[in-house]
């Protein structure tokens, strides 16, 4: 402590007057709440089989309750192994893991018109061998679409699904299916981790290491519901009350009009930033000390600004909500979505814009732990069928660390690609899902709704995103943002020249009424 006061002694006189202002805040805090962060701490409750749901899980309960076979928040996952597998140790592994997270036990039932999860009691869990025949890999990535489109009962447990595809004696592809109710992408990586610890040690006649886990997923549900309310709730509500108040929807032009009642028909397009641009934009985010995320929220937002024509945007995007103590290590359905609302301006330079876009950002993390199903609820958004609540463009960019495969003793583990996407429907309008590679590039693909979009329009949104990120790193992109080109030499030279020339021969011996008169004649069942 007497080192901490002395370099706080030495600071300019602002950034003192600062940081004490701040640790007289905090020693506020800490008084009202007897908690240094104002959140009360999470415990394990008694165990029972019956608790209370998350907020987020009663709100993807009632979206099952309205679509009730929709495959829609399936979550699929599967990694090839080649290698000698031990079967018994991998199926031993997985009944091991199901034990310790009651999250993978769960079941939903009705209370008074509200869902409630039951824990079932711990069972072996059974992964079933399917040995393929000829055309293996086309076999493979059939098995895993069908398997992922294969709806799930929420009041029938498990709500995790797993098979084993065997090609050959050294060669196997694990599938998974999980419903979104019971986990999140953060909790796949906790699922393969556990699984390859696990595995390590049964493989070779060992017992498991991993500790008992010190929560379980209800009980940050119980948590959760304790504490989000109140002035607690009040407090972060009010940021978002001015922040989204009178958000506008986002009218992308469509190909076809928007049904009353939309399905969750999609298809999806590539996209790739190289590896060049995607260097600048870090090098540019670092100057105006913004992350990677939010240089990319910006070039998206621009190209979302030209093709909308609206200046107000509400674009959202997940985020793990895993802060709070003991829910790293958990499977469950703990992340969160946060509305990101900026107002771009054609004066404004790219780098003015991202300055905007990082106050947003970090407004919206400050305040993140109230769930958006309970933000919608609190904010009295009107529901309907055929729009999301808040937004229906979401951005998603996951980082080099987050793509990883724990090993497995004695095998080769990675990653299987399967074509997953318009297999289980979209939930908004655009869905741009990034990824960085590990040579510094940037991939992923925009999925988008079928019933709104054609394949050629979302090509081109793609091609101006990737030449927006190109543009915007150059020196021709420290200019204004009306003066921003996204548009090829051939889409210029098309929409200035080509649907420009009209010229047409006519005979010009005739007055106006006289060739009205005659087209008329010749075609008398057209549209005048």
């Amino acid at each position: 402590m007497p080192d901490l006061l002395e370099r706080i002694a030495s600071l300019p006189p602002e950034k003192r007057q600062l940081f004490e202002k701040l640790l007289k805040q905090e020693r506020l805090e800490v008084r009202q709440s007897g908690n240094p962060s104002g959140i009360p701490r999470q415990s394990r409750g008694p165990r029972v089989n019956k608790f209370v749901a998350s907020f987020a899980q009663q709100r993807l309960w009632f979206l099952d309750q309205f679509e009730p076979d929709s495959s829609a928040y399936n979550m699929p996952f599967a990694v090839r192994l080649r290698g000698d597998l031990d079967v018994v140790a991998l199926e031993r592994a997985l009944t091991e893991v199901s034990r310790r997270h009651e999250i993978l036990r769960t079941r939903f039932e009705v209370e008074e018109g509200e869902p409630v999860q039951i824990v079932d009691q711990p069972a072996r869990f059974v992964l079933p061998v399917v040995e393929l025949g000829e055309d293996q890999e086309q076999r493979v990535r059939q098995l895993i679409r069908e398997d992922a489109a294969q709806p799930f009962d929420l009041s029938v447990g498990p709500l995790v699904r797993a098979r084993l595809l065997k090609l050959s004696d050294g060669e196997h592809v694990l599938c998974f299916t999980m419903h979104h109710i019971v986990s999140d992408g953060w909790s796949m990586g906790v699922l393969m981790k556990e699984v390859g610890t696990l595995y390590n040690a049964y493989s070779e006649g060992n017992e498991s290491l991993l500790s008992e886990l010190p929560v379980q997923y209800a009980d940050y549900a119980a948590w959760q519901r304790e504490w989000l309310q109140g002035e607690a709730l009040e407090r972060q509500l009010n940021y978002w009350r001015e922040q989204l108040a009178a958000a506008p929807v986002l009218e992308l032009p469509t190909e076809k009009a928007r049904p009353a009642v939309l399905s969750s028909q999609s298809a999806a397009v590539e996209v790739r930033l190289s590896a060049e641009a995607v260097a600048g934009l870090r090098d540019l985010g670092r100057q105006e000390g913004c992350t990677l995320f939010m240089t990319l929220l910006a070039a998206f937002q621009i190209v979302l600004w030209r093709y909308s024509g609206q200046r107000d945007l509400v674009v959202g995007t997940p985020v793990a909500n895993r802060a709070h103590g003991g829910t790293e290590s958990l499977i469950g359905f703990f992340v969160n979505t946060l509305a990101l609302r900026t107002e771009i301006d054609e004066a404004l330079t790219f780098r003015e814009l991202l300055g905007r876009v990082r106050e947003v950002c970090l407004g919206a993390y400050a305040h993140q732990d109230v769930p958006f199903e309970k933000l919608v609820e609190e904010l009295g958004v009107r529901r309907e069928a055929n729009r999301n609540p808040l937004f229906d463009v979401m951005l998603v960019l996951q980082g080099t660390g987050e793509q990883g495969v724990p090993g497995l003793a004695g095998l080769e583990v990675k990653a299987e690609e399967w074509g997953g996407a318009g297999v289980l429907g979209a939930k908004f309008d655009l869905l741009l899902g990034l990824a960085e590679e590990r040579g510094g590039g940037v991939r992923g693909k925009l999925e988008y709704r079928a019933e709104l979009f054609g394949e050629t329009l979302m090509r081109r949104m793609v091609q101006h995103l990737e030449r927006a990120v190109e543009e915007l790193v150059t020196p021709e992109g420290e200019g204004r943002l009306g003066e921003l080109q996204l548009l090829s030499e051939a889409e210029r030279k098309q929409q200035l020249v080509e649907w420009n020339d009209t010229t047409r021969e006519y005979e010009r011996g005739l007055c106006v009424h006289e060739m009205f008169e005659a087209q008329v004649n010749r075609t008398p069942h057209g549209l005048a």
